[in-house]
Parts: C-alpha cells; structure tokens; sequence
C-alpha cells in the first residue's frame, strides 16, 4: 500500500474559537463546509477540525506532532500569549523522557497535543 497521509478528526467545543486557535498557531485552514475545516502544516500532515463536540472522545484525543527544535516550539508557543486569550489553554515546561523530550498542549476544547523531538 504507497500512502500519502495520515489525517485525524478532531471535534471542537466551540468550533469558531478553535478555528481561530489553530490559524493563531499558524496552520493554514481550507474551509471544507459550515461544519468542518482541514488544517495543514504543510502538504501532508494536518488533520481536520469538525464542528462536533462529546465531551468523552475530545478529553481522550491526542495528537503528536513532531518538530525539529523543541526549544523553539515552545518559545514560539509561549510568544503568541495563547493560555490568556484562550480561557482553557495550557502548555507545559519541556520534559525529558527516555525516547527524547515532549511539551504538552491543551487546545480550548480539550484536545492534548504532544510537541516533541526524538532522541537520536
């Protein structure tokens, strides 16, 4: 099987808040209907948004999104002030782990991100 991508659906508690959360954090959203948006890091990872909220499945979601220089990440985070502008948002110190380091991010539904970079 030669695939291309791998795409998450993710709900949203507030579908417009979190529009605006994910184009803060500067993914790029293409509008697919009223209810539901793609967001895109670049032409293969990204996943889509939809306005669709159980309270269940979005506090057990999670996504994974690795990045080159987590130190960076999490600067870049902290600079766009979103735990006081989004009343539910919170990101966490960097941590070590044995397969390399991690920060943590709650989205304003509720869906926990995880930024990290593997050990080499």
């Amino acid at each position: 099987m030669k695939s291309k991508s791998i795409r998450a659906f993710i709900g949203a508690k507030n579908f417009l808040e979190s529009r605006d959360f994910y184009n803060q954090l500067g993914f790029e959203e293409s509008i697919i209907d009223a209810k539901m948006s793609y967001f895109k890091v670049n032409e293969s990872l990204g996943f889509y948004l939809q306005d669709y909220y159980v309270k269940d499945w979005v506090n057990n979601s999670m996504l994974f999104l690795e990045v080159d220089n987590l130190e960076d990440c999490r600067k870049e985070l902290m600079e766009k002030d979103l735990e006081k502008q989004y009343k539910n948002v919170k990101i966490s110190a960097i941590k070590n782990e044995d397969w390399g380091s991690v920060l943590y991010m709650h989205d304003p539904s509720g869906i926990l991100w995880h930024f990290g970079k593997f050990a080499e």
